[in-house]
């Protein structure tokens, strides 16, 4: 079970959280003091962070520059007003994962939770270097080659073949892929995730015109295949 904390000091955004966090399978940590809250986290350690950026005791946002300074890696996603918009380059900037404005559905919420996690997971397992036909793609560094040279790929172009690998096998809508590669609050299009498929598969397939590896299934996306 993932070991939640949340530090929000709005009695209603507290109580819906907790019943709808506990009833979705996570053990749920909660204060409403910035100061107090700070002091759980670094005894605790939890496996995903949801912060308020106005708190009494300590703000959010020196909150979250103290954990990324003190090495904590966890997810942190941040929680904020619509007056509060500005925050979020400077939240970006400090190490946040993620925002959601209030008021906020907490399904989605909820959704950004598990990709969030799984991102995590996935992180940890992660190997250094994984190969498919006589492509080798070196995580740490950010490196792909092809038959040995390299290939130059922007960074979106590495973190949808990095997802891809990361789910290999499983059908993937475009949604899909906006929500986990672009992110909620970005704007591109199906089309989007289309261009950047069509070019993936000219920098990295034998045959782009009948591909191996980054198949399209009808009308629901696409899977990624490494045999």
């Amino acid at each position: 079970m993932s070991k939640l904390m949340l530090i929000e000091d709005d009695p209603a955004i507290v109580l819906g959280l907790e019943d709808a966090l506990k009833q979705a399978g996570y053990e749920l940590s909660v204060y409403t003091d910035g100061a107090d809250g700070y002091e759980a986290i670094i005894k605790k350690n939890p496996d995903l962070l949801l912060l308020d950026i106005m708190l009494p005791g300590r703000n959010g946002l020196e909150i979250l520059r103290s954990l990324r300074e003190e090495n904590f890696h966890f997810p942190i996603i941040m929680l904020t007003s619509k007056k509060e918009e500005i925050d979020k380059v400077v939240g970006f900037e400090f190490g946040a994962d993620d925002y959601v404005s209030k008021p906020f559905s907490i399904i989605e919420l909820i959704a950004r939770i598990k990709a969030l996690l799984r991102r995590t997971e996935y992180q940890k397992k992660k190997p250094d270097v994984f190969q498919f036909g006589n492509v080798i793609v070196k995580f740490k560094i950010m490196e792909v080659l092809k038959k040995g040279e390299p290939i130059n790929l922007s960074v979106k172009e590495i973190n949808l073949l990095e997802y891809f690998i990361q789910h290999e096998g499983q059908i993937l809508s475009r949604d899909e892929l906006l929500d986990n590669v672009w992110g909620y609050d970005s704007f591109p299009t199906t089309r989007t995730v289309d261009n950047y498929i069509l070019s993936l598969r000219k920098k990295l397939e034998d045959e782009p015109s009948k591909p191996k590896y980054i198949l399209t299934v009808p009308t629901v996306g696409y899977r990624f295949i490494s045999k």
